[in-house]
């Protein structure tokens, strides 16, 4: 799905975001979305483990 992806595209979402959310507000966006991914890791984690114990 993200396969295609490449460098110029992500140039272009780093300058759509820098555009939207302005220089200020960029590194809590950056903290803010890192401290999701890393939540939604060990949620996901904790899961297949659930999953393993009961089988």
């Amino acid at each position: 799905m993200l396969g295609g992806i490449g460098l110029p595209e992500l140039l272009i979402i780093l300058l759509l975001a820098f555009i939207v959310f302005g220089a200020g507000k960029l590194p809590g966006v950056g903290k803010a979305l890192g401290q999701s991914i890393r939540e939604f890791k060990v949620a996901v984690n904790k899961s297949v483990e659930e999953d393993a114990k009961q089988d």
